[in-house]
């Protein structure tokens, strides 16, 4: 029995986590010598696993970005003749979260399908066949306009980069365990001529299978100081341990607002403990390029913060630009470590947000480093930095950097991993790969795309199957500044040499062309199929007929 216990704890971990392959063996040994009943159980796990599947912002809470089991799209079909633009999605808003993936959901009259779950700033979710065009396998909507419930508008933010309401932001994140997608979505909830609106933020747990509620969801976040109209979650839902991890930054840096960092129960949807990055200052906003807060198998959780004052290395409580390292103890979330830059106090003066790019957890390194996590930011420089000891403030004396990696452009993205290549796109450059040798990286990219990208560069996916076939996904969107409706571009290099780019939505573009951008738009790839989302629709791209 135990046994038995302890291959389903695997199958679980794995999972959730994306990543059979490494235990495989382990897995099929103890299958071997255990009782009949976890065998089905497992299998089943196992072939939705091999069968591709995204669960949460960037792939895994690593945030590597690299999808390892697509067996269909190579760098020699990944071309305008071969591969384009099959369909697109209808949905009633713009598409700032990344598309989650799910192979192999049993739909009530449907059987089982391979499903596809968009959030929008019109406060809705969508699952859709993520294999054929046709309508959604069903859909919830958080507004309700009859009942006095709509997004929030921009005007009300004071804010125009999310136009015209603000809804769903921060991707969502399925546990697959429980079947359950959880989605932090923002509402204005009556109000009139001479009464303001409640603006309330709520966490809604739905089942994957129909969208409805799952019992004692929603829940309105709430804590002492929380300001649900200025606070703007942006970085995505992280799931660890059981836990839920949200954050918040602003929208524009209309004040006040701080950097929280909240976790939920994600059975009962329970509160179990509030951290705010900056309680006697503001501001520290987590935000990160849209991208998630990572954590690592010790459920220790990475976020970093933007623009604020700091104080925490003369005693005070404030991050301003700072990467934390939070972990729960006894119901609270305590700082188990961080690293502030030593020209913190120039970056806050002149909004260079340590925190515009979103961490990645890299694998094991060989040397005397062997945990990195790296973390870039406004000025251009990506830190790469030891999670075991991060070394708070930087200084002359105590300088905890082992390296910093320079850009033309700030970055606002985080990179990808895969087969020992590091690949990032920072704003106004190349997309450039980095082959680290013992945890070491070279000063300048092994290779770089032909290609500069426009602020604000963008944050790659790769998919592969394992450390072969190798291909680069990213998304061109438009700057901070650019309100009108620019086309999105879909382009795809060989991960080997990214100097070869394979693919551009623009070569064909009256078959391929993708629909008005939405800035920090990150792809999703599965099964043989790229899902891109933009504005009132998610294209979908794959292997020509």
């Amino acid at each position: 029995m135990r046994t038995g216990l302890k291959i389903w704890a695997i199958c679980l971990r794995k999972a959730s986590a994306g990543n059979f392959r490494t235990d495989i063996g382990v897995i099929l040994s103890m299958i071997r010598r255990s009782r009949p009943p976890i065998l089905p159980w497992c299998l089943a796990f196992i072939a939705a696993t091999l069968a591709g599947q995204v669960f949460t912002s960037q792939v895994d809470n690593a945030r590597t970005g690299a999808v390892t089991n697509e067996t269909v799209l190579t760098p020699a079909n990944v071309n305008s003749k071969q591969f384009g633009k099959l369909f697109s999605l209808k949905v009633d808003g713009g598409v700032y979260a990344q598309p989650l993936y799910a192979p192999h959901v049993a739909i009530a009259g449907r059987g089982s399908v391979n499903v596809l779950f968009v959030a929008t700033e019109n406060d809705s979710v969508y699952a859709f066949n993520a294999d054929t065009a046709g309508p959604p396998l069903w859909h919830a909507s958080f507004a309700k306009p009859g009942s006095g419930i709509s997004t929030v508008s921009a005007q009300d933010a004071m804010c125009p980069f999310i136009q015209p309401g603000i809804g769903i932001t921060p991707t969502p994140v399925i546990d697959p365990q429980t079947g359950t997608l959880y989605v932090l979505a923002r509402t204005s909830e009556g109000g009139g001529i001479f009464t303001s609106p409640h603006y309330a933020q709520k966490l809604h747990a739905l089942s994957i299978t129909t969208g409805q509620e799952k019992p004692g969801s929603p829940v309105e976040i709430a804590a002492p100081g929380f300001d649900g109209l200025r606070e703007l979650p942006r970085a995505g839902l992280l799931l660890v341990n059981g836990q839920l991890i949200l954050t918040w930054a602003s929208s524009c840096d209309v004040k006040p607002y701080h950097g929280w960092v909240m976790t939920y129960d994600a059975h009962t949807l329970k509160q179990t403990a509030v951290f705010n990055a900056s309680p006697n200052a503001g501001e520290a906003g987590i935000w990160q390029g849209d991208t998630g807060p990572a954590a690592d198998e010790q459920g220790n959780i990475y976020a970093a913060t933007g623009n604020g004052r700091f104080t925490a290395a003369t005693g005070g409580r404030d991050y301003g630009d700072t990467l934390l390292k939070l972990g729960a103890e006894r119901g609270s979330l305590a700082v188990r470590d961080y690293f502030t830059p030593s020209d913190e106090q120039v970056m806050n003066d002149r909004d260079l947000d340590f925190g515009s790019g979103g961490p990645i957890l890299l694998p094991d390194q060989q040397g005397a480093h062997p945990h990195l996590v790296l973390i870039g930011g406004k000025r251009g420089y990506l830190f790469v930095l030891d999670r075991d000891r991060l070394g708070h403030l930087q200084t002359t004396a105590a300088n905890p950097v082992l390296q910093a990696l320079h850009f033309d452009g700030g970055i606002y993205s985080a990179p990808a991993w895969w087969n020992g290549h590091l690949y990032v796109a920072a704003s106004d450059d190349y997309l450039a790969d980095f082959r680290p040798d013992h945890g070491h990286f070279p000063d300048k990219p092994a290779a770089r795309t032909t290609r500069k990208f426009g602020n604000p560069g963008g944050t790659p996916a790769v998919s592969a199957n394992g450390n072969r076939n190798g291909v680069v996904w990213l998304v061109e969107t438009k700057s901070w500044n650019d309100f009108d409706d620019r086309t999105a571009v879909l382009r795809a290099f060989d991960a080997s040499n990214v100097a070869h780019e394979l693919y551009s939505s623009g070569e064909n573009a009256p078959r391929d062309r993708m629909g008005a951008a939405m800035r920090f738009a990150i792809p999703t790839i599965a099964n043989g199929h790229v899902y891109a989302g933009a504005r009132g629709e998610v294209d979908v791209y794959g292997l020509l007929q």
